[in-house]
């Protein structure tokens, strides 16, 4: 199995353990924190112990669609959700940024929220052409919404090593990029809280219900 195809089935399993959980209580809908962990020592109070190490995403930066750096500082202490698109996309990304439109909408005003919509095609979506693509859904400003544009390749790895998602250029495919639709909540702390499908409207509810629990 390449490592794409390993990606792909963890994102899968991903979307299945999640589904699963809309019939469990709300003590055991608690969000999880997803991806790798690992067992490591820690020193706390002089002394040394055992702690779990949770899969958090890697340091970034990216231009966002008004020409402003948007970093790991940027996000540290905030929640937000991560997507990947781009704007000549013929196949989900319509469907997507329709569906996050009603997340910027419930939460456009909301402290220490944001949400990162990352371009797989940074070559074409330039920092003016994601400002015009903004303008356009009615996004005026980066206070909530960022479109991010920059290296290819650190945004290929980033949604491959760090959002545990699929981006990569494919000549075979409509476009000539594959990517999925996935909606990534991460937390204060960097951490993968949930995994929705962007192109599914009851997933994208379970995210805006989600969100909350985080918040608060």
């Amino acid at each position: 199995m390449n490592r794409i195809q390993s990606l792909g089935s963890l994102v899968l399993f991903l979307f299945l353990a999640l589904g699963c959980a809309q019939n469990k209580t709300p003590e055991e809908t608690a969000l999880p924190k997803l991806g790798n962990f690992y067992v490591d020592e820690v020193e706390e109070n002089g002394k040394t112990k055992m702690d779990t190490v949770f899969h958090k995403i890697s340091d970034f930066e990216f231009t966002n669609q008004m020409g402003e750096s948007v970093n790991k500082e940027t996000v540290n202490g905030k929640v937000y959700v991560a997507d990947f698109f781009f704007t000549s996309c013929p196949t989900i990304c319509p469907i997507m940024k329709k569906e996050m439109l009603r997340v910027f909408e419930k939460y456009e005003n909301t402290p220490d929220f944001l949400i990162l919509s990352h371009s797989i095609d940074p070559t074409y979506d330039t920092q003016e052409v994601l400002y015009d693509y903004a303008t356009k859904l009615g996004i005026n400003d980066a206070k909530t919404w960022n479109f991010l544009t920059g290296d290819q390749e650190k945004i290929f790895e980033i949604a491959q090593t760090s959002y545990i998602t699929s981006a990569s250029a494919d000549p075979g495919e409509p476009g000539g990029f594959i990517h999925t639709g996935a909606f990534i909540l991460v937390d204060q702390e960097g951490h993968i809280r949930g995994v929705y499908d962007g192109t599914k409207s009851d997933q994208v509810e379970r995210l805006m219900n989600d969100i909350p629990k985080l918040l608060e």
